[in-house]
């Protein structure tokens, strides 16, 4: 395989083709050579699809002899997570209670802009079922490691989705988010994970997540997550709770740094939670490079109250979409689910008093919270409390992120640093609504300036 293929962002790929200095069908079988490799370790698909992705890259190929790409992406290996439709290959959601002999005739709305823009489809990356948790376990799949370390898990629920794009198993991964779904695996594998504001990615079939989900990118870079953002971003008639089209260009966003800007820094947002000493040392270090590039930071102290407000509804909105799963199954499949999310999903059964009085609280919390952004261009937090957790623990519920996805706020993890053990370690930024070409022009500065850890290409042993 060719390691210095694998090791190049997307918008390097691109250049690449255009100069002819080497092709979409010797990334496409680099990529190959290196899932053959080392994706038995990582365990990071559910599903390859080797002779279609190479007769993709030989199109896009010939395209490129033209002169004549179709879009933004054209030969860019990419990935899609098991629970986003993609035409022609099984999406089971990492359970063994969806049927997988079935006709699957659609793709999802960001499957079809990566399509459209000539992306490299290459497989479907695994996740824990139905994508109820912050690690990457299955009884369908199994689990599945970091590359940085396979001892430790890649977290989740897009945990397929990081591991492979960290180990250079494809350049840029479609995922989702739920409670941190996105943002959890970026920090844990050292990428770039953008949740956007909700309906700004189109999501279609709903998410048994509700309004809590959305799709967004993990890329290694913050230009390749504007980059991919450009193609996904683009309204579909089967959300309707889409949003109006993004005026402007993410790539054109990302120039100005952070020079004027007003940020604001929170430890633990109000939480209460313990930090690790080792992630809340990465995290003020990353604050000091913003202030350092001319930003205003502000450690402001959020009312645990408030924060409260937001887990508390959080918890019971997702609770009453997971207690959905029961209803939705014969009885005679809920043993072939995992136990734990069986367990969690009849522990926590709410009521219809409580579903609506989460709601109320959904609605008074995001008000607070733009009340508080208004006076900020984003808020700075660690993404996610811990270091990685071998992958025989059980991963603490993500404090740090779920509230951002009652909210509906658009948020961002980089990666800010290692800790003592190698492990990667990812800062947090939150902007008002539909404020995503901030949170990557503020990440450019960051990443312009300090840089990001390089990845393993291939998992370290």
């Amino acid at each position: 395989m060719n390691n210095d293929l694998l090791r190049l962002p997307a918008t390097e790929l691109i250049e690449g083709y255009r100069t002819a200095r080497f092709s979409p069908v010797e990334v496409c079988r680099a990529t190959f050579d290196a899932i053959a490799a080392f994706n038995p370790t990582l365990n990071a698909f559910q599903h390859l699809d080797e002779d279609g992705a190479l007769l993709q890259a030989r199109r896009s190929q010939e395209r490129w002899g033209r002169g004549a790409p179709i879009g933004a992406l054209d030969g860019v290996p990419a990935t899609v997570k098991d629970n986003i439709l993609t035409k022609g290959w099984p999406t089971l959601s990492g359970s063994r209670t969806v049927n997988p002999q079935q006709a699957w005739e659609e793709d999802a709305p960001g499957t079809a802009r990566l399509r459209e823009a000539g992306a490299v489809l290459i497989g479907k990356t695994t996740m824990p079922e139905f994508a109820w948790k912050v690690m990457t376990d299955s009884p369908l799949f199994g689990i599945t490691r970091n590359p940085w370390n396979p001892g430790f898990t890649p977290g989740g629920s897009s945990g397929g989705a990081a591991a492979a794009t960290a180990a250079g198993l494809g350049v840029l991964a479609l995922a989702s988010d739920g409670g941190g779904s996105i943002r959890v695996p970026a920090s844990r594998c050292g990428l770039v994970g953008l949740k956007p504001t909700h309906g700004r990615v189109a999501d279609y079939p709903p998410s048994r997540f509700g309004t809590n989900s959305n799709i967004g990118p993990i890329t290694r870079t913050v230009r390749d997550c504007a980059l991919m953002m450009n193609v996904i971003a683009r309204p579909d008639p089967r959300d309707w709770y889409g949003l109006p089209p993004h005026e402007g260009d993410y790539l054109d966003a990302l120039a100005g740094g952070v020079k004027g800007l007003r940020l604001a820094w929170s430890p633990d947002l109000g939480s209460g939670v313990a930090v690790d000493p080792e992630v809340a040392m990465a995290a003020h270090k990353a604050v000091e490079v913003f202030r350092a590039l001319g930003a205003q930071v502000d450690e402001i102290a959020i009312d645990p109250a408030l924060y409260a407000l937001g887990s508390r509804s959080y918890f019971v909105l997702r609770c009453v979409m997971q207690a959905g799963l029961l209803r939705a199954l014969p009885p005679a499949r809920l043993p072939l689910m995992d136990p734990d999310l069986l367990a969690s999903c009849r522990e926590n059964d709410f009521d219809v008093v409580a579903y609506s009085e989460a709601e109320q609280d959904r609605r008074r919390f995001g008000v607070a919270l733009n009340l508080l952004l208004d006076g900020y261009d984003a808020l700075v937090c660690p993404t996610i409390q811990s270091l990685p957790e071998p992958v025989e623990a059980k991963t603490p519920e993500p404090f740090l992120t779920a509230i951002f996805n009652a909210s509906r706020h658009p948020a961002i993890s980089i990666p800010c640093g290692l800790s003592s053990a190698g492990l990667p370690i990812g800062v947090q930024l939150v902007a008002a609504h539909s404020q995503e070409a901030k949170l990557l022009r503020i990440a450019a500065a960051f990443e312009a300036e300090h840089g990001f850890p390089p990845l393993p290409i291939g998992p370290k042993v």
